[in-house]
């Protein structure tokens, strides 16, 4: 079966995958949005779903203290005993903890929390009942893989921590997953740092703690020094199908253009995994993975029905791909105020603040993608703002929006790079509801609007590459966002956007 990569697209780094019988479940980070760690299904590791997040209350994920790039760090699901757990960082406000679930469909639980002794944590449950706790740990200047045994009922420590593997000498070990294969226990990791000398590597030893013996090829996984158009892999899991042939998730990104930047952040990618007379797992074609790829041990095919590129907001909840900035005042957002749209409520923060900006987004997935919008704004209050965005983090966003000045609502244009911010465009508003677009095309973003929904008006272009990881960012991808702000104050005017879509530009 042939197949294409990124398997899921946009900004799902960091990915952890389990089975469930003939069901998959995947994870990834998502730092300072809300809800936390988005959770996918497949039946064929191919087609995925969203079906929700792990954690979608404040009381397991409080983001106040959040900064750029903050919040959930790496998770790790595993299925044990009839039970999914997931264990994550929460790198803004408490550490290392696990929620877990009988029912992957419902509610997670309130974290149990554990040692604070670094980030990216696994969990392994061995056959003789114990269940091993690793992680990215850094003591004395030294940066290796940690591991101590837990109670997996209270999270409390049953042994002491010991370093168990420093890795091949690349920079910052991290993101281990500890495994049993046929008898013998593997380590693997990630090395060089999640840019783009990324790799994986792996060992084997004769226990869940080693000792642990390096594989002779590492690293098994690495896109470094190549010309390759997927760059930066690695941060990888495995999991074996039901007929027992082997596949691996790992990260990636797909840079573009002269300077080799992304915008998508990194994404999660899919490669088949072989295992040598020797023992050791072979992954892909010679350590690396391509955009479209074969397996013959696939399961059979089971697509998913396409998710409507249109939202009309005519639903009770914002749908599972919608995320917020930290934790969402909810009092500023409605979808029954006016039914079939979306109103918003600005706050005194805007996109430029790290505060609690009123912002509904979603991920760009594509490079060449549009996304636009229908706003009705008729503000009377000076200051009072609501448009669409790109954004990619408060230092480095996009937007076209309106805004009132001095009586009269003007539609315009703004760039924030770094510590420079400018208005680049601006005119009366042409008309009140009004159409918004955003389109993404080779290496510019195209501020747009219209009257008619028909023909659109180009007022500004912005240059994909400052917006970004290379330039302005540090682990996350650009999201589309509606949003609205009072900038400074309280906004008493409702944003109302009546639908939302996102699709591949023509």
């Amino acid at each position: 079966m042939r197949y294409t990569n990124p398997i899921i697209p946009g900004f799902h780094p960091d990915p952890s995958i389990c089975r469930a019988g003939e069901d998959y479940y995947l994870v990834t980070s998502s730092f300072e949005y809300f809800p936390g760690v988005p959770l996918f299904h497949s039946r064929d590791l191919v087609h995925w779903r969203q079906i929700g997040h792990c954690l979608t209350r404040k009381a397991q994920l409080p983001l106040d203290n959040a900064w750029i790039s903050g919040g959930i760090y790496a998770p790790t699901i595993r299925h044990h005993a009839g039970r999914f757990h997931m264990i994550t960082t929460n790198t803004s406000d408490g550490g290392n903890f696990f929620v877990c679930t009988d029912d992957i469909d419902g509610e997670w639980s309130d974290p149990i929390w554990l040692d604070k002794e670094g980030i990216d944590p696994d969990l392994f449950f061995d056959d003789d009942g114990a269940v091993y706790y690793t992680l990215s740990r850094r003591t004395a200047g030294s940066v290796h893989i940690g591991q101590c045994t837990i109670d997996i009922a209270t999270g409390k420590k049953c042994s002491e921590w010991r370093n168990i593997w420093e890795g091949t000498g690349g920079l910052g070990p991290e993101g281990p997953h500890v495994y049993k294969i046929n008898g013998t226990y593997y380590l693997m990791i990630a090395e060089g740092g999640t840019e783009f000398g990324h790799m994986e590597t792996v060992a084997r030893g004769p226990s869940a703690s080693g000792p642990w013996e390096s594989c002779p090829r590492n690293p098994i996984l690495t896109h470094r020094s190549s010309g390759s158009p997927i760059q930066a892999t690695g941060h990888a899991d495995l999991v074996q199908t039901p007929g027992g042939h082997w596949f691996m998730v790992c990260l990636g990104i797909r840079p573009f253009g002269y300077h080799r930047v992304h915008v998508l952040g990194r994404e999660t990618f899919l490669a088949p995994v072989t295992w040598d007379a020797d023992g050791w797992p072979r992954v892909g074609d010679g350590r690396m993975i391509a955009l479209e790829m074969e397996s013959d041990h696939l399961p059979a095919p089971c697509p998913w029905p396409v998710r409507p590129v249109r939202d009309d907001f005519d639903q009770p909840v914002l749908g599972v791909e919608w995320n917020f900035i930290r934790n969402p005042i909810v009092e500023r957002y409605s979808l029954t105020e006016r039914p079939g749209w979306l109103t918003l409520y600005g706050g005194p923060a805007s996109l430029d603040r790290m505060e609690w900006p009123t912002f509904a987004g979603r991920r760009q997935e594509q490079l060449q993608s549009c996304a636009s919008t229908l706003l009705d704004f008729a503000s009377v209050a000076d200051g009072e703002e609501a448009g669409l965005t790109v954004f990619q983090n408060y230092d480095h966003h996009y937007e076209i929006a309106v805004v009132r000045r001095d009586g009269a609502n003007q539609l315009i244009c703004r760039r924030r790079i770094g510590d420079l911010a400018a208005e680049t465009a601006s005119m009366s508003a042409p008309a009140n509801p009004l159409h918004l677009r955003i389109r993404a095309e080779k290496d510019a973003y195209c501020l747009e609007y219209g009257v008619d929904g028909t023909t659109y008006h180009c007022m500004d272009k912005g240059r994909m590459r400052y917006l970004s990881t290379e330039v302005g960012g540090r682990f996350t991808g650009v999201y589309f966002g509606l949003y609205a702000t009072g900038n400074g104050k309280e906004s008493s005017t409702p944003a109302r956007f009546d639908w939302f879509t996102d699709r591949v530009s023509e």
